[in-house]
């Protein structure tokens, strides 16, 4: 009997931790694909892919890094200025009013990239 419910709790817990081993690869999956997208500006594609896996940027914004930067610093230093505004415009204001990314970017040498007046022009800095 106690074999029997040694067996049981085990065969529980190791299919418990396949089940949840599944979404979290299917999550590093979309973000891997949304930086991807981002670094070949490919818009299009971007948006596909957060429509099909009904995602919203601005709900994924902070949590995905793309070589160590958020998605609108990813875009700038790749400059994909398509890509880059699509983030931008579907980012709330809110989150661009700090000025942080526009620090970065004049920071890192790309102060004179399409996606610092884009950021401006959403946040009225």
């Amino acid at each position: 009997m106690v074999k029997l419910s040694t067996l049981l709790v085990v065969t529980a817990v190791v299919s418990g931790s396949f089940a949840f081993s599944a979404p979290a690869k299917a999550n590093d999956q979309l973000a891997v694909s949304i930086c991807e997208y981002i670094a070949a500006d490919d818009k299009n594609r971007l948006r596909s892919k957060l429509k099909s896996s009904r995602v919203k940027i601005r709900n994924v914004y902070d949590a995905i890094q793309c070589n160590g930067n958020n998605l609108l610093r990813h875009a700038i230093a790749s400059n994909a200025v398509d890509a880059g505004e699509y983030v931008v415009k579907n980012l709330s204001k809110s989150s661009l009013a700090d000025g942080a990314d526009i620090a970065w970017a004049e920071s890192n040498g790309h102060g004179g990239s399409a996606l610092i007046a884009a950021i401006k022009d959403r946040a009225g800095l």
